[in-house]
């Protein structure tokens, strides 16, 4: 072996761990650029609603909560590189299963498979790097997990745009066809589009999952699961406390916190919906993907601004600019859309006028806007918030819509829309949705109804900038801080399992905050989440100034003393 083979091995473990952070980038990133194109074909072709697409999106957070659930014990059990190998292997199964679907259950099979891929990913890549990395290179190293996760959402937003360029590229070339022509012709190009952007995601995952196999054990795993048997555990001492522990209490709710925190400010899924705030902003098609990709590669450029600090100016003061910065950018573009918003009218009574026997169809076309008392030359957009008895569901509907698909508002499409999953949950005796049989009577009810002009593109544009501002702070701060915390904070024989816990928590909170986005700001705008994120960034700057320890340069077992040290301070002499 020669001298530099250890600078070889350890670039190539570098090299696979980016590629699990540019996986975990793009379970993130890829349904951003998708969304669009599969809202506009799935609610004609499948009948989709608005909370079946959040759950959609939603999903992949879901299967990072179900895989963090047991990805510590999965680590303990089967080793990190194995564990590794696995969450590859599943993000490449997802792939085909995603862009094949035919319908709604399909679609969200494969996106749950992708989010328990990414959990895994998620626990395990900077698990291996703490346990693997000197502490010299451990801020760096696991950086780069978080650097790689950003250029993952730089493809998936470039992937997206290459692909709304077509998109338009097909509208334009079918705007000579009479309407249902052009409109068979544009669901066509959109329905091919967010296929293709899964499609391409497959090599990545293919490089990961191979690459993997090649990498050595964790020592501090060897550690372990040989209980300092082999040579390269000899020098790690271990201690053999439980996650209940005393001495781990301080460390394990600090990182819970921060994880919850982190998803709070509401970082994936404003990355997720970036495409359709930016629509709702302001920006035209094709540039609303611009916007995105601009928005990726600055938080790629900021990610590397960060890389570089982190061992040099430590987790504390990046975590404090970092979500000052966040809150400043949140209460501006909630600012912004109380502007918008403020110009909305309400239609609630012109609406309900027009249900007839239980059910509304209806098409945003120029006599539908004389009715609503909205005739112009400008674009209008309109959102109707429905119910059937304990049912809900919200419906938007944009004047400017090539494909004019009409909003259409009907019993079986909502009370039945959680068929799958609430019947089998209501067999466990769980029941987190309503009984279909509560609203099978009920009549439709127009519960809000707004109609206004789009916002101008200067509009769009300043509420880009600001989600440029907040993307710049959260890079810089908990972007690379978290996954540190997560790996740093917690002891060598609590840190799987912690780390699991604490990345579960995360998770649910994401899964949360996406399931609800849509409805949320259909119900009360965008205003409103963007306010609530600001307020929970609050709680994160407070967290970062006043409770956590600085851990730049200390190694795993002086982090741990620190924490030793703060519990025997309460207790008595």
């Amino acid at each position: 072996m020669t001298a530099s083979s250890p600078d070889r091995a350890m670039r190539f473990m570098l090299f696979i761990a980016g590629m699990g952070g540019l996986l975990y980038g793009i379970d993130v990133g890829i349904i951003a650029g998708a969304l669009p194109y599969l809202e506009s074909t799935a609610s004609v072709a499948w009948k989709l609603s608005t909370q079946q697409l959040s759950y959609i999106v939603a999903a992949v957070l879901l299967g990072s909560v179900l895989s963090s659930l047991f990805a510590g014990v999965l680590a303990d059990a089967i080793g990190r590189r194995a564990a590794m190998v696995l969450s590859g292997a599943l993000f490449a199964i997802s792939i085909p299963v995603i862009a094949l679907a035919d319908g709604y259950t399909p679609l969200l099979l494969g996106r749950l498979l992708q989010g328990i891929s990414g959990g895994l990913i998620g626990v395990v890549v900077p698990l291996y790097l703490a346990e693997s990395l000197p502490a010299a290179q451990r801020g760096r190293g696991t950086a780069l997990f978080q650097l790689m996760l950003t250029i993952g959402l730089v493809g998936a937003a470039i992937i997206g745009l290459t692909q709304a360029r077509q998109v338009e590229t097909a509208t334009q070339a079918a705007a000579a066809l009479e309407q249902a022509a052009r409109a068979a012709a544009v669901f066509a190009a959109q329905d091919h589009a967010w296929r293709t952007i899964f499609w391409i995601c497959l090599a990545p995952g293919l490089v990961f999952t191979l690459g993997s196999m090649a990498l050595k054990e964790s020592p501090r795993w060897l550690a372990l699961r040989h209980e300092g048997k082999s040579p390269e555990a000899k020098s790690i001492k271990i201690a053999h406390d439980s996650l209940a522990s005393r001495r781990y209490v301080l460390p394990f709710l600090l990182a819970c916190l921060v994880l919850a925190l982190n998803q709070a400010t509401g970082i994936n899924s404003i990355l997720a919906y970036v495409v359709t705030i930016l629509n709702q902003a302001g920006l035209p098609g094709a540039t609303a993907n611009s916007g995105d990709v601009l928005l990726k590669v600055l938080n790629a450029a900021m990610t590397v601004v960060a890389v570089a600090l982190v061992d040099r100016k430590g987790r504390k003061f990046l975590l404090m600019l970092g979500t000052g910065s966040v809150v400043v950018a949140l209460l501006a573009a909630g600012l912004l859309f109380v502007q918008a918003e403020s110009g909305q009218r309400d239609v609630r009574a012109a609406i309900q006028a027009q249900v007839q026997d239980g059910r509304l169809s209806l098409r945003l076309d120029q006599q539908q806007l004389a009715r609503l008392g909205a005739s112009g030359g400008a674009a209008q957009q309109l959102t109707v918030a429905y119910a059937y008895g304990p049912f809900t569901n919200v419906q938007s509907r944009r004047s400017d819509d090539p494909i004019q698909a009409p909003m259409t508002l009907n019993r079986d499409d909502t009370v039945e829309q959680d068929s799958v999953i609430g019947a089998t949950l209501r067999k466990w005796h769980l029941n987190p949705f309503a009984d279909p049989a509560a609203g099978k009577a009920a009549p439709l009810r127009i519960e809000r109804a707004w109609i206004g002009g789009v916002p101008s593109e200067t509009h769009g544009w300043q509420v880009a900038l600001a989600i440029c501002v907040f993307v710049a702070g959260y890079a810089v701060g908990p972007g690379v801080c978290v996954w540190l915390a997560l790996s740093e904070l917690m002891p060598t024989r609590i840190r799987s399992n912690g780390m699991s816990i604490a990345l579960l928590i995360n998770q649910f909170v994401s899964t949360t905050i996406a399931a609800v986005f849509l409805p949320t700001v259909g119900y009360y705008g965008y205003s409103t989440m963007f306010f609530f994120f600001a307020g929970s960034t609050v709680l994160y700057f407070l967290t970062a100034a006043f409770l956590l320890p600085e851990t730049k340069g200390k190694t795993l077992e002086e982090i741990e003393q620190h924490f030793v040290g703060a519990s025997s301070q309460g207790q008595p002499g």
